[in-house]
This record gives C-alpha cells, sequence and structure tokens, in this order.
C-alpha cells in the first residue's frame, strides 16, 4: 500500500477516533471530575487531553512507514 493510501486511511481513523473519544472524555470530566478539588481537575484534565494519542501512536506509526 503507498504512503499516501495510508495517510488517508489513518488519518479518517484518527478523525473517527477523536469523534469518539472528546464525547466519552467530556461526559467523564462532566460527571466525576467537576466534584474534586482544583489539584486533581487539572491533574485528570491534564490526563484526559493527553490520553488520546497513545492510541494512535501505531495508526502514526503505520502511516509514516516509508513506501517499499
Amino acid at each position: 500500500m503507498r504512503r499516501r493510501t495510508r495517510t488517508l486511511i489513518g488519518t479518517i481513523a484518527i478523525l473517527a477516533f477523536v469523534v469518539i473519544y472528546a464525547p466519552l472524555a467530556m461526559a467523564l470530566a462532566d460527571s466525576r471530575i467537576s466534584e474534586t478539588s482544583g489539584l486533581v481537575q487539572a491533574v485528570l484534565y491534564s490526563i484526559l487531553g493527553i490520553a488520546w494519542v497513545f492510541p494512535l501512536m501505531p495508526v502514526i506509526r503505520w502511516m509514516e512507514r516509508p513506501d517499499p
């Protein structure tokens, strides 16, 4: 598969993941995190803001592989 095709497929997969992840993270933040102290909120919001990267790293690596 050419890199251009992998990039297209990967971009669609990333967008689909973010469309699902963002509302789930917002629902979690609205229901549970808002009841905690300010320091705990800052830590949890930071974790939620970065957590989406880890499941997508294999997709990004796959997209960026050079053509054979």
